[in-house]
């Protein structure tokens, strides 16, 4: 990407960022365009961080929004810092939950931690891009330290957050820790001497609030919050999440991306083509227009933005093969070339089958697509849950519009 004016750097690192409030948005543009060009008179690359708790090993496009907008900063010069919280994730960001979230083992966080940086690269440039580990600085923190910082604020400020507010109006038990992770990850922008932090609408406190109170506390220029809008999962609606089964996995082949893609409703298509592509907002911009004076069909800006997320994680090769793929299967009806087999055990349910070969996060989803007709062994809508399979010969097996399973009898 060329470099762009200090104007144009704005427009697109403010892309995609949702704050809530106008004003808000307004000033943190002003503050960075501020910063920027501080920045070039000092002759200096803004630093530019995200934190990213290892809780889970394996990631979906959701996940990699920040990267996204971190990416950019690097291809303006900017120098990106990756942190992986292995010390928050010890507490678990209690944000957008309204319950206590399970802490994490050490031994967990660090397992996690190793497939991250791997899978981030997949947007970020590795050599440039500084990894650095939270516990590094926060588990040397004294107790008289964690008193200093949390004189700095208030338990109403923390009970006005919407996610704590409803547990203690449910009388649901809220824990002293839980209130820490603000602190820490104020910390984290305080010990990097952050200019700039990414994160999603759900980290608004932590970075508004937290995290710019403790660096000027501290006696450091606050950061500048970048807040970025969540990303709806396939069904177009609900926040993407691998436990609800609408996510869309980084590790995935390339045909079920392209087609999980083109899943997504028509009406979520501007927040995937803000939040996960590299399309700049003049290239949106005209985008949206053609789509509302009726000169580009839905069908072909959402191909458009299934080729684009797949050229992103799966490289620009997989493309072609990918929406071969989609047009064969889903528009000509046409059962793909290449599938997965899978041996049937003796005495196998549908129910296990489904989910020890990935078709299902668990029983009671598999049950769930079995109840709404949305699977298929040789065509055949299968109704009964508790199905006890016979396989003499190989079976197609179809879970929902994209999966396919080969079903193979035993010892074959």
């Amino acid at each position: 990407m060329q470099r762009l004016t200090i104007d144009e750097q704005v427009a697109l690192f403010m892309q995609g960022t949702e704050y809530g409030d106008a004003q808000l948005k307004q000033a943190m543009a002003d503050e960075l365009h501020e910063r920027l060009i501080e920045a070039k008179k000092e002759r200096r690359p803004l630093r530019v961080y995200c934190g990213f708790d290892p809780r889970t090993s394996d990631l979906h496009i959701g996940h990699t929004i920040p990267m996204r907008k971190m990416r950019q900063f690097q291809q303006q010069g900017h120098q990106v810092i990756f942190v992986i919280g292995r010390f928050t994730s010890l507490i678990g960001d209690p944000s957008d939950k309204d319950k206590l979230r399970q802490q994490l083992s050490t031994n967990q966080a660090a397992i996690n931690a190793e497939t991250y940086a791997q899978q981030a690269f997949k947007i970020l440039d590795p050599e440039k891009t500084s990894i650095e580990y939270n516990d590094t600085w926060l588990s040397k923190l004294t107790f008289k330290d964690l008193i200093d910082l949390e004189s700095n604020f208030t338990i109403q400020q923390f009970l006005t957050r919407d996610s704590f507010r409803k547990r203690w109006e449910a009388n649901d038990p809220i824990y002293l820790h839980e209130f820490f992770y603000a602190i820490m990850q104020g910390y984290d922008a305080y010990h990097l001497k952050a200019d700039v932090q990414i994160g999603g609408t759900d980290q608004l406190f932590n970075i508004v609030t937290a995290s710019r109170k403790l660096m000027e506390t501290l006696g450091e220029k606050p950061n500048i919050a970048i807040i970025l809008g969540i990303l709806p999962g396939t069904d177009g609606v609900v926040r993407m999440s691998k436990s609800l089964g609408n996510h869309i996995s980084l590790n995935t082949t390339p045909e079920d991306m392209y087609g999980k893609v083109m899943s997504v409703p028509d009406q979520a298509m501007s927040a995937y083509f803000r939040l996960v592509t590299r399309w700049t907002p003049q290239e949106i911009a005209e985008k949206e227009a053609r789509l509302a004076d009726g000169s580009l069909h839905p069908r072909d800006a959402k191909m458009a933005l299934a080729r684009e997320i797949v050229a992103i994680y799966q490289g620009e090769s997989s493309v072609e093969a990918a929406e071969s793929s989609f047009r064969r299967v889903f528009q000509q009806h046409a059962t793909p070339e290449n599938i997965e087999a899978f041996q049937v055990g003796q005495g196998m349910t549908l129910i296990d089958l489904m989910v020890k070969s990935g078709l299902a996060e668990s029983k009671s989803a598999a049950r769930r697509l079995i109840k709404q007709h949305g699977v298929r062994l040789d065509n055949s809508i299968i109704e009964d849950p508790n199905l006890i399979l016979s396989i003499d010969i190989a079976q197609i097996l179809q879970v929902g519009k994209r999966r396919f399973l080969r079903l193979m009898p035993p010892g074959k």
